[in-house]
């Protein structure tokens, strides 16, 4: 048997598991398995994989994508760059777990993203500086497009919700939120702007993808936004983990 899971805190959110039990069933994968490890605190993932022989790979969400790194014997040169990991191979070499990460979130969103863009997508505002912001980032960067990063408080590089101006968002018309705003359940959540001003020229990302449209995209689509949830770079981000997994490892 080999098990693949996801681990995280809390998981309610995720859809690997539905995702990666179909693929098994529908491709036809026996053997196979993928299972949820809510797993609080990171420290606890060396007793799971000391209890589990059979896990060799596994998917990193929310909120260990950083705190991971310690534990990693390697890791991927994109991953690196970025500074966070969500894709993580285990094999056993002479006797001793071997884990190598890798970001497949920056996969996922560079071959989602790209489609839509057009002429005037050359700035961008990033909501949000967590381990998902830092995936985008290295995209926004190998993309050429200039952005700034928006959060609640201060942090050096960044700027807040406050000092986004109505010129800041007429100039940057690519709007990413990579936040747990307007996720399952609290559907009401968005970055605090000035919806208004967005415009038919404004691209409106949002990594959430439960539920499908966000109070965010929803407010954009209103000013006549193109909109993008999250659910095409997760599918993208899965099959690539699957092809680590498999492949790279």
């Amino acid at each position: 048997m080999k098990t693949y899971g996801l681990i995280g805190y809390p998981l309610s959110h995720s859809f690997s598991k539905k995702y990666f039990t179909e693929k098994f069933l529908n491709e036809h994968i026996e053997n196979h398995q993928y299972e949820l490890f809510p797993i609080e605190h990171i420290s606890s993932v060396p007793a799971l994989l000391e209890n589990d022989a059979t896990i060799c790979g596994l998917n990193v969400t929310i909120p260990h994508k950083v705190s991971v790194l310690p534990l990693l014997n390697e890791i991927d040169e994109a991953a690196k760059i970025i500074g966070a990991v969500n894709c993580i191979s285990v094999k056993t070499v002479n006797g001793e777990k071997q884990l190598k990460g890798y970001n497949t979130d920056a996969f996922g969103f560079e071959e989602s993203l790209t489609p839509l863009l057009k002429p005037q997508h050359t700035q961008a505002l990033i909501f949000g500086d967590g381990g998902a912001a830092k995936a985008v980032k290295y995209v926004l960067d190998k993309l050429n497009i200039e952005y700034k990063t928006v959060v609640r408080k201060p942090v050096a590089g960044a700027i807040l919700y406050t000092d986004i101006t109505t010129a800041l968002l007429k100039s940057h018309k690519l709007l990413i939120n990579t936040t747990p705003l307007g996720m399952s359940p609290n559907y009401d959540g968005c970055p605090d702007i000035d919806y208004e001003v967005l415009t038919d020229e404004h691209l409106a990302y949002d990594l959430v993808y439960n539920p499908l449209e966000t109070t965010f995209l929803a407010k954009a689509a209103q000013q006549g936004a193109s909109i993008k949830n999250g659910l095409e770079m997760l599918y993208k981000q899965a099959e690539q983990a699957w092809f680590i997994w498999n492949n790279l490892g």
